[in-house]
């Protein structure tokens, strides 16, 4: 998985959506990857993309939350494997709509590397042997 175009680590990323989208509280978004592993089938990746990865939205200069607080989603990827539905858990848990969308691997990479988009690896959980 490639770097964004400012070649940011994922810590810095986890850095900025735990800052945004978590009140800047590590336990709140721990749980959020807790309640993600507990309902995620093996052999799925989980990615976080969006103004909560960026800090703006998708071609402007509004800012994550620009609204107020909550006002902006969480774009949740399940990348590989089944999908699980959880969103209705994840968005009470947060108190913001929770987006979670499907892809294969080939798609996502195709994101990462032909579209440029950031993303942050939230969860990879291997195959069961």
């Amino acid at each position: 998985m490639a770097d964004d175009a400012n070649n940011e680590t994922q810590t810095q990323i986890r850095d900025r959506v735990t800052r945004l989208a978590f009140a800047g509280d590590p336990e709140r978004y721990n749980e959020f990857i807790r309640v993600l592993s507990e309902s995620t089938p093996d052999g799925v990746d989980v990615i976080l993309r969006g103004s909560s990865v960026t800090g703006h939205k998708f071609g402007s200069d509004e800012p994550f939350d620009g609204d107020g607080p909550g006002t902006s989603d969480l774009d949740v990827t399940f990348v590989g494997g089944d999908m699980v539905m959880l969103r209705q858990r994840l968005c009470e848990m947060t108190g913001r709509s929770v987006n979670l969308q499907a892809t294969t691997s080939l798609v996502q990479y195709l994101r990462d590397v032909a579209l440029d988009q950031p993303y942050l690896v939230l969860l990879k959980k291997p195959k069961a042997d």
